[in-house]
């Protein structure tokens, strides 16, 4: 009773936004201006959390090379090319997104970070990478978007398809809180507003459940606590697994 009651609440304050959403005003507006502009914020203010955690995250991507000696990357839910610069020299790289608006932040990491071969860029939500061959890929990197797609599981089965026997996902996604946390408390409270306003954005997916239901061979997943205070994106998993 009290979460519908604090959830009445944020609604209320975000009366706004629904009404826009009621007239199919909001959903356009948000993916063409809104979103880009602060996922582009909040993602600065996430790099410096978790830029430790990355490096050491990737640190190993070299080693799934292919034995011609080319390391193939597919990244989902490229956004602004925030792990450009954490990918090895030489790697090839084919971004994919659902939202093609972010080009200009793109282009501009793309600029930065020359010490990669990029092939191309698709529109395609992770559920549908049917342009991308089965077992073509050596990598494939997923950071901050498994929570915002349609099927968890429709993505990972997409995933071990275009993955090469012996290649590797690489994750790193917010999750849900301990059920009895006063933080998983909080997350019930926002989260209908939440998916609302950021694009879809779920906040109590138990991912790591999924990723252990998936059929990899071996799996390495940590749980840590991001600093991110006065949100309730602070629990996130981190790891990779091969297939």
């Amino acid at each position: 009773a009290s979460i519908l009651l604090f959830r009445a609440c944020l609604a209320l304050l975000a009366m706004p936004i629904y009404l826009l959403s009621f007239l199919g005003i909001w959903e356009p507006f948000c993916r063409k201006i809104f979103f880009p502009f602060i996922l582009e914020k909040l993602s600065a203010i996430c790099e410096q959390k978790i830029k430790k955690q990355k490096q050491e995250l990737f640190r190993n991507l070299p080693d799934f090379r292919s034995p011609s000696g080319e390391l193939k990357l597919l990244e989902i839910g490229t956004g602004y090319g925030t792990n450009f610069q954490f990918y090895p020299p030489g790697c090839r790289v084919t971004c994919t997104d659902i939202n093609p608006n972010f080009q200009q932040g793109l282009s501009r990491n793309m600029n930065k970070n020359q010490h990669i071969h990029y092939e191309r860029f698709l529109v395609a939500a992770g559920e549908d990478l049917h342009q991308v061959p089965s077992g073509s890929v050596d990598a494939v990197v997923c950071t901050l978007v498994l929570c915002s797609v349609h099927s968890v599981n429709g993505t990972l089965k997409e995933v071990l398809r275009v993955l090469r026997p012996g290649g590797a996902f690489y994750f790193l996604e917010h999750v849900a809180a301990d059920h009895s946390s006063w933080k998983y408390f909080w997350q019930q409270i926002c989260y209908p507003t939440w998916k609302l306003v950021f694009a879809g954005c779920c906040l109590t997916r138990e991912i790591w459940k999924d990723l252990e239901q998936a059929n990899f061979s071996e799996l390495n997943v940590q749980h840590i606590s991001v600093a991110l205070p006065w949100t309730p994106i602070q629990p996130h998993i981190i790891g990779y697994a091969v297939k």
